[in-house]
């Protein structure tokens, strides 16, 4: 590991959840699309893809101005772009932007420089970039750009206000938007005079002795047959062996892994869920952690509290002096957990007491089975033919994945900005089960499990061009009448080699349960071209295709 000074560029999509959800092969699609001009852009500017997760993008340059100048190019290229589109499905970046210390590990950076990063990309306004005061004195005597002063802004994990700046972006008649100024940080005492302070305090002194008094004979008369625990701390759970990557080289997951591009949600303030805790369902964690809660954390005593990270880190506590004491000592012992195993992703409480606190709910997982072995289509795991996976990742799955020792499994989500793959787990469906869920908490859409230790467990195309996963009913390009007769004859097919083409006016042609690849792609041509024209393959297998 180095340290070094960088500028940090992160950005992700403004509603990316919702369009996927309306609209997912086409938001994948045009995500794909967009990225490649991100991707160009940074390129262009001397820039460093170092982490990608879904939507999100971080970055590093040697400047501050080349990260800004890049910034708004691609601001103004997508804008652009976003014209073709109704305002409801335009696909528009938020940026933010800093210059920090930051740690370098294989590849991924780490450090408050990539946090501050992601926090000022979440103050921007949609289409727009925000930057701290550190660039802004770098680059406000260099470019030919209005900024917008918004102070010192509050931002989550970050113990001291940072502040910052709009960047302010063109109109498409040439003359520049003013930023909206966000609301300041207050400064401390500014809300109340110094005489306030005695009163305030005597009052709420008085308030904290009634409500301490009436809690304090509640729990004597709620808790007289309760037999308190003499421990003051559960023992430790085991440590996930779990290893996630992601198109960037990344100790443990885009996911997150470094500070992620994708900031961790607020753990709630209040019961978030009526669910009461069941160890078995809880998702990311081992069978033996499953297992070690529900004999040593379920029938312990409160206050008691569990977190969890996506990547399968986890710690709780029982026996504690308050809610509050057991909250935080829960998160602080995962949060170690996860930084000793440089997991980038952030620890959430999961459970206060017996109840579900997790903001997040259940991961998105694909339907049952998740994995269909058939000898027709497996082939040995080879690193560089994974689909979507860019060459960072495979470099990743090369040196991690592959001499890894069973059980293992390989989820990737839709647009192969995540992959997640435990490794070392005690049965298959194990790291099965935690691949998809640690790959769906991080993509936040389903994924899929591609390899099974060491074999490809799904049809992988090697003759077109992977661009997503392919689903028969959300397809535009099938003629709206024959999409559910698609999707049903596939669904039977459950063996062989499938394909789908498509002609001009939207009529399919099938191949299913074919001998191989190739001939799959025959038989769908031929039955195309009975009812259409022009037709081309689509779909081979789960996954969308195009040419090469």
């Amino acid at each position: 590991m180095k340290r070094k000074i960088a500028a940090i560029f992160a950005a992700d999509i403004a509603g990316y959840s919702r369009l996927v959800a309306e609209d997912e092969e086409e938001t994948l699609r045009r995500l794909a699309s967009y990225r490649q001009v991100t991707d160009d852009f940074i390129a262009k500017g001397g820039g460093r893809i170092f982490n990608t997760a879904g939507d999100a993008v971080l970055a590093e340059f040697p400047s501050a101005v080349e990260a800004v100048r890049c910034a708004i190019d691609i601001q103004e290229s997508l804008r652009t772009r976003n014209m073709a589109y109704p305002p409801s499905r335009q696909m528009a970046f938020r940026m933010g932007i800093t210059i920090g210390d930051v740690v370098e590990r294989d590849g991924d950076l780490l450090g408050d420089g990539v946090n501050i990063a992601a926090r000022l990309e979440g103050l921007a306004e949609v289409g727009g970039i925000c930057i701290s005061r550190a660039v802004h004195e770098q680059v406000a005597n260099k470019l030919s750009v209005q900024f917008a002063d918004i102070g010192a802004q509050e931002v989550k994990n970050i113990p001291t206000p940072v502040h910052a700046y709009m960047v302010a972006m063109r109109r498409d008649d040439g003359t520049y938007a003013t930023p909206q100024v966000k609301k300041s940080a207050k400064p401390q005492g500014a809300t109340q005079p110094n005489w306030m302070w005695p009163v305030a305090v005597t009052v709420v002194s008085l308030a904290a002795i009634g409500v301490g008094g009436f809690l304090y004979f509640t729990k004597l008369e709620s808790s007289a047959t309760k037999v308190a625990s003499p421990s003051s701390m559960a023992r430790p759970a085991p440590a996930p062996s779990a290893i996630a990557a992601v198109p960037a080289p990344v100790p443990a997951a885009k996911a997150p892994d470094s500070p992620s591009p994708q900031p961790p949600s607020p753990s709630p303030s209040v019961v978030a869920s009526v669910d009461r805790f069941v160890a078995a369902s809880i998702p990311f964690i081992s069978d033996r952690a499953r297992a070690s809660f529900a004999t040593d954390y379920v029938p312990a005593a409160d206050f008691k509290a569990f977190a969890l990270n996506v990547g399968g880190f986890n710690a709780f506590v029982t026996a504690q002096p308050s809610e509050e004491v057991a909250r935080g000592a829960a998160i602080e012992q995962c949060q170690k957990r996860a930084e000793a195993a440089q997991s980038p992703r952030k620890c959430e409480l999961y459970a206060v007491g017996d109840a579900i606190v997790y903001a997040h709910g259940k991961p998105p997982l694909p339907p049952l089975p998740w994995i269909r072995r058939d000898g027709a289509t497996e082939q040995p795991f080879v690193a560089k033919n994974v689909p979507l996976a860019r060459d960072p990742a495979k470099a990743r799955l090369e040196a991690v994945y592959v001499p890894a020792r069973r059980n293992k499994a390989l989820a990737i989500g839709p647009g192969g900005g995540v992959l997640f793959f435990p490794i070392a787990l005690e049965t298959t469906e194990e790291a099965v089960r935690r691949a998809l869920e640690s790959c769906g908490g991080i993509a936040s859409v389903p994924c899929i499990v591609v390899a099974v230790n060491d074999d490809f467990v799904v049809p992988i195309p090697t003759t077109l061009k992977v661009t997503g996963f392919f689903r028969a009913t959300g397809s535009t390009m099938i003629s709206a009448d024959a999409r559910e007769d698609v999707a049903r004859r596939i669904s039977e097919a459950q063996s062989g080699w499938n394909a789908v083409a498509v002609g001009a006016a939207g009529r399919p042609g099938l191949a299913l349960k074919a001998t191989s690849e190739q001939a799959a792609i025959n038989e769908a041509l031929a039955d195309c071209v009975k009812r259409d024209s022009n037709c081309q393959i689509i779909g081979i297998g789960p996954f969308s295709v195009g040419p090469n």
